[in-house]
């Protein structure tokens, strides 16, 4: 028997929908608290216990979520967690934001979409809405989600399930556009799935932006983040060209970015970061593989994005060597900055994990310093960020500004360093023709 769109429409109108998170990491927790804000009782289901016990007691650990917003929706009973899969039996609607990696061999790990679809898929039932959040290659959802959930449940979607596919647009840190103000894109595998989803999703979000197919949605996604990662490699391989020609990259993208119309203004860095620019474009490139195509444009902004921390090192060797008459091996660098992106404590991607590893190998005695990171954990090393700022920058031959944070005092370190390679410009024009700074 047919599910009726109306009466279900009905129970998210009411709020009396039940909800379930899969995954409450940086996604999943931020939409959690959304769906709670927004009326709904809302269970977030994750694997890792630790997770679980800290929601539980009204703590969070994602920056985006204050934690006196968990322990607020947890009394008012819209937030709770669990380990338990079972409490999907009686879940109206389901977001699934589980991790989506790539492999060391540069192919898309699906582990964790799998999992959660096996797991999702004992308890699925009619009427249940599913949406899927994680980043994905076009046609994920449609070939490898939907038969699994159709095959063990016996169910059909679009009549007695429904099924859609919603990239998240989680920009970490970011208190301008958040979960619930930027626009939700969404498509399902049916027109009765994607109407479903956006009427729920328009219960909490102010925009909902419905798409003919879920396809659509998860190449939509792919399309905003190989735009940045594109424009980004761009930017970068300017940065390398202008080096050469002895012509400042930062004055040339202001005088650029006077145009008003044309231009967006990107900048260039020690390499990218997070867990979408790096990632979700190689998704694709991964599937067009298999169609026999090359995405020329994505492999190129990989290979130079991903080669930006060893010039970093290369930049690096070199200043020591013009200012100081230094070799890397036995020198002291400090490392300033280790999360992806300016005030967050995200290390997801970081370029600073790669040039803290190429100096290492290289013999360089290194040291780093986060004000919201204090211990990395990466590969095969682990470091403690140093306890005393002031002491280790003096103590440094060179260091190396990795990122931004405004916490940081510039002037101080302008002060007291012997050399600083600025590799984010976080010096302004101050070390635009400091003898002490060189600029990527």
């Amino acid at each position: 028997m047919k599910t009726n769109l109306e009466t279900l429409k009905q129970k998210f109108r009411q709020r009396e929908a039940r909800i379930a998170v899969l995954g409450m990491g940086y996604v999943g927790l931020p939409l959690a608290a959304v769906l709670g804000e927004a009326g709904f009782s809302v269970t977030g289901i994750d694997p890792i216990a630790e997770k679980v016990d800290l929601l539980n007691q009204g703590k969070s650990y994602v920056d985006d979520v204050p934690t006196e917003q968990v322990a607020r929706l947890l009394a008012e009973g819209k937030l709770t967690a669990t380990t338990d899969y079972s409490v999907l039996s009686e879940i109206d609607a389901v977001s699934i934001c589980v991790p989506t990696p790539l492999r060391k061999t540069g192919d898309p790990d699906l582990s964790y979409i799998l999992s959660a679809t096996e797991d999702l898929a004992k308890y699925v039932h009619a009427g249940m809405v599913i949406v899927m959040e994680s980043t994905t290659y076009p046609g994920t959802t449609r070939e490898m989600v939907l038969p699994m959930l159709e095959e063990h449940s016996g169910l059909k979607a679009g009549e007695d399930f429904f099924l859609a596919f919603s990239p998240e647009r989680v920009d970490p840190g970011r208190e301008d556009w958040t979960t619930v103000n930027t626009p939700k894109v969404i498509g399902g595998v049916t027109e009765a799935c994607t109407e479903i989803t956006s009427f729920w999703y328009a219960q909490a979000m102010k925009t909902v932006v419905p798409v003919s197919s879920a396809e659509v949605a998860e190449m939509a996604k792919l399309l905003e983040n190989t735009f940045r990662m594109v424009n980004i490699g761009l930017v970068n391989e300017m940065a390398i060209m202008c080096e050469r020609l002895g012509v400042d990259v930062w004055e040339v993208i202001d005088a650029a970015a006077t145009k008003p119309f044309g231009f967006m203004k990107f900048t260039p860095g020690p390499g990218l970061g997070g867990h979408c620019i790096p990632i979700d474009p190689l998704y694709l490139s991964w599937k067009l593989k298999a169609l026999n195509y090359t995405a020329r444009f994505i492999e190129l902004a990989s290979e130079i994005n991903t080669n930006m921390p060893r010039y970093v090192v290369t930049r690096a060797a070199e200043a020591l060597s013009d200012k100081l008459a230094k070799a890397i091996k036995g020198s002291n660098f400090l490392v300033l900055g280790a999360a992806y992106k300016p005030d967050i404590d995200d290390v997801r991607e970081s370029p600073a994990l790669d040039v803290i590893g190429l100096l290492a190998q290289r013999g360089a005695e290194v040291s780093y310093h986060d004000p919201y990171i204090p211990h990395i954990a990466h590969d095969d090393w682990t470091m403690d960020s140093v306890a005393d700022l002031a002491a280790a920058v003096k103590a440094a031959d060179c260091v190396v500004i990795i990122t931004n944070h405004t916490a940081y005092d510039y002037d101080a370190l302008l002060e007291d360093a012997k050399l600083v390679l600025d590799t984010r410009n976080a010096l302004g024009d101050k070390g635009a023709k400091h003898p002490k700074v060189v600029r990527l």
